[in-house]
């Protein structure tokens, strides 16, 4: 299977990652986007996680900016860096990825035939440019499978979940071109959480980047803490799981719009699933998953890493 995967390097795309890399799957590439901080931390998160975990496979530099208006982040979650710790962080490395993540994508998108799937984490801006300047190519992508958007809430506004906000055009634009597009959304990952119980076996496991996991899962979880609640919904891990594991996940047609008007509802995904609008479905969303096997394997990816 070729696997290409799209993120704004945050913890849990790094460990959406580790997920995918524990399932066996060779992974193409990657390209980086604007999201969970601007593209110059995510290019030195990206840098600073490819020599800790010894990654080998290529990274490029995407989109700094979305389709229109200004740049959106979750720094004010996340902090300056986009990964909150309470210890170790990810290793200075002067290795930043620079190459261009549109020229990457297109030609992997025309090399050979075979499957050509893509696990999008973060903003949709890099695969809404392919859609623009290349859709003789984009017709080549078997499957899309992107955690963003909320059947019902948002998370960065009452409306959005944060990807869909940080640049709802370029969602609507992979929509428009008929994308096969999998919705892993807010309610879905919410199923599947962890708490600061889980962060012991994997700062006990005994590997080199024991501590540093098992930092960055605490800091994550510490976000969920801070707020009363006592654990953190594992969002980018769950659509690597609906990747890896495509069976364990329950998908269901629907008509998806983005909202790309209003303040207040600006980046809402707008989900019509009744069986009365079939006929103008356009995409599948993540429904429902055996939550214990989901953390299994996304836990279990963590302790494997943490015990190299």
């Amino acid at each position: 299977m070729g696997l290409w995967i799209d993120t704004d390097m945050g913890f849990d795309d790094i460990a959406a990652i580790l997920v995918v890399a524990a399932s066996g799957h060779l992974i193409d590439g990657v390209s980086l986007v604007f999201g969970n901080a601007p593209l110059d931390q995510v290019q030195k998160n990206a840098a600073g996680a490819a020599l800790a975990f010894s990654w080998r496979f290529p990274i490029h530099a995407g989109r700094a900016s979305p389709v229109l208006g200004e740049i959106e982040t979750a720094q004010r979650i996340l902090g300056e860096t986009g990964i909150p710790t309470v210890g170790a962080a990810l290793p200075a490395s002067d290795d930043l990825p620079t190459s261009h993540a549109f020229d990457a994508l297109c030609q992997w998108l025309a090399e050979g035939a075979g499957e050509k799937k893509i696990l999008a984490l973060g903003p949709l801006t890099n695969i809404a440019a392919v859609c623009l300047a290349r859709p003789d190519l984009v017709g080549r992508i078997t499957e899309l499978t992107w955690m963003g958007g909320g059947v019902t809430l948002g998370n960065h506004t009452a409306s959005a979940e944060f990807n869909a906000f940080a640049d709802p055009e370029a969602a609507a634009i992979v929509i428009a071109h008929g994308l096969p597009l999998r919705m892993v959304d807010l309610d879905f990952c919410r199923k599947v959480t962890a708490s600061l119980a889980d962060v012991a076996p994997i700062r006990q496991a005994g590997g080199k980047n024991a501590t540093l996991l098992a930092d960055m899962l605490e800091g994550f979880i510490n976000i969920a803490v801070s707020r009363g609640r006592d654990a953190m919904a594992l969002y980018d891990p769950c659509a690597a799981v609906a990747v890896v594991d495509s069976e364990s996940v329950t998908w269901k047609p629907a008509r998806i719009d983005i909202e790309l008007q209003g303040g207040l509802t600006r980046g809402r995904t707008v989900v019509e699933a009744r069986l009365a609008h079939a006929e103008r479905f356009n995409v599948q969303y993540a429904e429902s998953v055996d939550a214990d096997h989901a953390r299994k394997i996304i836990l279990g990816s963590l302790e494997a890493e943490a015990s190299r």
